[in-house]
C-alpha cells in the first residue's frame, strides 16, 4: 500500500475544497490567519517580557499592538505576497517576506517612539520582527507541504478526477493572458510557466512562479501535470519546434496559442487553444511576402480565380481580396465550395465602411471545360488576372479516372489559355505542382502537360503573360495527410502511413496563395517559379511525432504496450516514395529571396497540338494504351507506376538521407 493511499481522505477533500475557492477567498483567508498570527506574537512578546499574561492598560498600548500585525499586512500586500501562489513561493517569497516584516517594524518602532513607548519594551519590537518573519516563512512551507503532500497527484483520487494539471511554456503576455483565463475556469490547476529567459527564472509573474527548461521532468512529475500550452509567438517556428522536440518525450497533451493576427483585441480566450499546427511540428518559419509584388497584378485589376473553392483557391481569393482588386471572380464547380468562399468575402464587404473602396464579388458556376461560360465570364468581367487553381489534385483518385482527370487538369487549363489570348487578358498564372516532375501518376503528368501547353502559347509572345508556380504539399488541405493523422489519433489509431521512407515538402495554405501571387507578379512569359522549401519531411517521423505530442506513445516491437499503432499500407497507385520541384538543375535567383526561377524545357506548339488531338481520340474511346504512349512521349521523365515500382525502394535510399528527420 503506497503512502497515497493511507492519506486521510478528509485531508485529500479540504486541499481540494481550498484550490476550488476563488483566489481572493483564498487571500482573506490568508490575511486573517496572518494578522491571527502576528497578533498573538506581539501578545506572547509583552506576556514574556512583563511575566504573565498581557493586558493593555490604555487604549494607546491596545491601539500600538494592534498597529504591528496591521502594518505588518499592509507591507506584505504592498510587496506583492498575496498575490504569490502559496504552494509555490520558493526562496524569492522567502526574501520578500523578510523585507515586508522588516519594513514593517521600523515603521512601527517610528510610531511606539512617537507615542512615547506606551510600556512596549524595544525588545519586544525585536521579538517581533525576528518570529513574525520566521512565522510567516513557516506557516507557508507548511501549507505548501499540506497541499502537496495531499493529493497533488489528483486524478488518481475520485474527488480530484475533474481536475486538470496545467504548464504554460512561455511567460510574455500571452502566457499571462492564458494563465489568468484559465483561473476562471474550474477543473483547471495552472502549476507555472516555463519560460527560456534565465532573467525570469525564480521570479513570478502573474503569481506563478517561472521554472528553468531542464526542470521540466521534475514539475511535470511532482505536478502531475497533464497539458503543457504553448504560448510563443507564432512567427518563430524555429523556437516552437525546438520546445516541441524538448517536450517529446514526456506524457503531455501539447497545445498552442493561434498566431497573434489571428487573436482578437482584448483578453485570449480559452477558445482560441488549438491542437498543435503541423506548421509547429516541421518548424520552417514562413516565407514572408514582399507587399508590392502581392498587390502589382491585382490592385484596382478585375481578377478570376478557378478553383476559388478549393484550399489553395479559397486562400488565393481572400488575399487577393486584401489587396483591393476592382472586381474578383470566383469560379468553381462545386456549389458548396463556392457558396462558402462567396459568403465569406461578402460578408468581410459588409464590415467595411462605405466611404472605402469596396471589391464587386461576382461568383460563377461552372466547369472550366465549357469554353462559352469560359468566354463570357471573361468578357463580361473584363478579366486582366487570372488564377488558375481547378484541377483534380488527389493522386490515387485520377489515378483510377485517367480520362476525367486529363480532360480536367489538362483541357480545362488549355481552353483557359485560348480564351485569356483570346480576350486579351494580361496575365494567366497556373497552379502547379512537385508531382508534375518526372511524374508516375496521371495526376502529375496532367499538371506537366498543362505547363507545356502554357509554355508553347507563351513562345509565340503574346500580349498575355503565361507563368506556373510549382510548390510542394499544401499543409491541412482537403486530403492532407495531416488532417488524417489527427482523426486517426482522436479515433486511438492506428495511424496509417503509406510507406516508411516516404518524404515530402510542405508549406502552410498562406505561403502557397502568397507564392502564386507574388510569383504571377514578377513573371515575364514561360518561366516555373519554385519556393525554396528546404529539406523534405519524413511522413513516418510526422505521424509518431503527434502521436507523442497528443499525450500518448506509439505501439510498436519497442513499446507493445503503446496507445496508438502505425500501420503501413502501402504505396497507393500512382504514388512516389519522393517528390522534386525541379526537372533541370538550372534555377536562378528573383527579387524575392525564397522564390526561385526555371527555364524548363518546353515542346514546340505545333508538335504539341499533335500529340494533344492523339490523346483526346484516345480518351474519347478509353484507349489506355495510346494514353500512356502519348503520355511517355510527351511528359519528360513519365513513368507509369508499373515501370517505376522495381526501382522505388532504391531511390528513395538517396533520397532519405538528407531530409529532415523529426525527433
Amino acid at each position: 500500500m503506497t503512502d497515497q493511499a493511507v492519506r486521510p481522505r478528509s485531508l485529500i477533500g479540504l486541499r481540494s475544497f481550498l484550490l476550488d475557492l476563488p483566489r481572493r477567498t483564498k487571500r482573506a483567508i490568508l490575511v486573517v490567519l496572518d494578522f491571527s498570527a502576528l497578533f498573538l506574537i506581539v501578545i506572547f512578546g509583552m506576556s514574556v517580557r512583563y511575566g504573565g499574561v498581557f493586558i493593555p492598560e490604555n487604549w494607546k498600548t491596545a491601539l500600538l499592538m494592534v498597529l504591528a500585525p496591521t502594518l505588518t499586512i499592509v507591507s506584505l500586500a504592498y510587496a506583492g505576497l498575496y498575490r504569490l501562489v502559496t504552494r509555490y513561493l520558493g526562496a524569492h517569497g522567502h526574501s520578500r517576506i523578510a523585507t515586508a516584516v522588516a519594513v514593517s517594524v521600523l515603521i512601527w518602532a517610528l510610531a511606539v517612539f512617537m507615542f512615547g513607548q506606551q510600556g512596549i519594551p524595544r525588545t519586544v519590537i525585536m521579538f517581533y520582527g525576528i518570529m513574525g518573519a520566521a512565522t510567516l516563512v513557516i506557516s507557508r512551507h507548511l501549507i505548501g507541504w499540506g497541499l502537496r503532500n495531499y493529493g497533488i497527484k489528483l486524478p488518481k483520487f475520485e474527488a480530484g478526477k475533474d481536475r486538470t494539471a496545467i504548464l504554460i511554456y512561455g511567460a510574455g503576455h500571452p502566457g499571462i493572458e492564458l494563465a489568468r483565463a484559465l483561473e476562471r475556469i474550474p477543473g483547471n490547476d495552472v502549476v507555472g510557466f516555463i519560460d527560456n529567459s534565465p532573467t525570469l527564472w525564480g521570479q513570478y509573474v502573474a503569481d506563478f512562479k517561472v521554472f528553468k527548461p531542464e526542470k521540466l521532468p521534475r514539475i511535470i512529475e511532482r505536478f502531475g501535470v497533464k497539458e503543457i500550452l504553448l504560448a510563443i509567438p507564432g512567427e518563430d517556428r524555429n523556437q516552437r519546434r525546438a520546445v516541441l522536440k524538448q517536450l517529446e518525450p514526456y506524457p503531455v497533451v501539447v497545445k498552442t496559442m493561434p498566431l497573434l493576427e489571428e487573436i482578437a483585441a482584448g483578453h485570449i480566450a480559452i477558445s482560441d487553444l488549438r491542437p498543435l499546427d503541423v506548421a509547429d511540428l516541421l518548424g520552417r518559419d514562413s516565407v514572408p511576402p514582399i507587399e508590392g509584388l502581392l498587390a502589382r497584378n491585382i490592385r484596382g485589376k478585375n481578377v478570376l480565380l478557378t478553383g476559388a473553392g478549393g484550399s489553395v483557391g479559397s486562400e488565393l481569393a481572400r488575399q487577393v481580396f486584401r489587396q483591393g482588386p476592382a472586381r474578383i471572380v470566383l469560379f468553381d464547380v462545386s456549389e458548396p465550395a463556392l457558396y462558402a468562399i462567396d459568403i465569406e468575402l461578402r460578408d468581410i464587404l459588409n464590415s467595411i465602411p462605405e466611404d472605402t473602396p469596396r471589391p464587386m464579388i461576382v461568383g460563377i458556376l461552372g466547369s472550366v471545360l465549357d469554353a462559352a461560360l469560359v468566354r463570357d465570364t471573361l468578357q463580361r468581367n473584363a478579366i486582366d488576372t487570372i488564377y488558375h487553381a481547378a484541377a483534380y489534385k488527389h493522386v490515387p483518385i485520377v489515378e483510377h479516372n485517367a480520362v476525367v482527370g486529363l480532360s480536367n487538369n489538362l483541357f480545362g487549363t488549355e481552353t483557359v489559355a485560348e480564351l485569356a489570348l483570346e480576350c486579351n487578358v494580361e496575365r494567366m498564372v497556373l497552379i502547379s505542382t512537385d508531382k508534375a516532375v518526372r511524374p508516375t501518376n496521371v495526376m502529375g503528368a496532367s499538371k506537366r502537360l498543362s505547363e507545356l501547353v502554357l509554355q508553347a502559347r507563351n513562345a509565340k509572345k503574346p500580349n498575355t503573360v503565361f507563368t506556373m508556380v510549382r510548390f510542394g504539399n499544401v499543409l491541412d488541405s482537403s486530403g492532407s495527410v495531416v488532417g488524417r493523422f489527427r482523426r486517426q489519433i482522436k479515433a486511438g489509431g492506428p495511424v496509417t502511413v503509406t510507406h516508411p521512407d516516404v518524404i515530402r515538402y510542405f508549406m502552410s495554405i498562406p505561403e502557397a496563395a502568397e507564392l502564386v501571387i507574388q510569383a504571377g507578379a514578377m513573371a515575364r512569359g514561360g518561366e516555373v517559379y519554385v519556393l525554396d522549401m528546404g529539406e523534405p519531411v519524413k511522413i513516418d517521423e510526422l505521424a509518431r511525432l503527434m502521436i507523442r505530442l497528443s499525450g500518448r506513445d506509439v505501439r510498436d516491437e519497442s513499446n507493445p504496450q503503446g496507445d496508438i499503432a502505425i500501420a503501413y499500407t502501402g504505396l497507393r497507385p500512382g504514388e512516389k516514395l519522393f517528390e522534386e520541384l525541379l526537372i533541370g538543375a538550372n534555377a536562378t535567383s528573383t527579387e524575392h529571396p525564397r522564390i526561385l526561377k526555371l527555364d524548363e524545357p518546353g515542346i514546340d506548339q505545333a508538335e504539341l497540338a499533335r500529340e494533344l488531338e492523339l490523346l483526346r481520340a484516345a480518351m474519347a474511346t478509353r484507349d489506355t494504351t495510346t494514353i500512356q504512349a502519348v503520355l511517355m512521349r510527351t511528359v519528360e521523365g513519365y513513368r507509369p507506376e508499373a515501370d517505376v515500382s522495381a526501382t522505388a525502394t532504391a531511390a528513395a535510399a538517396a533520397w532519405v538521407a538528407p531530409s529532415r528527420t523529426l525527433h
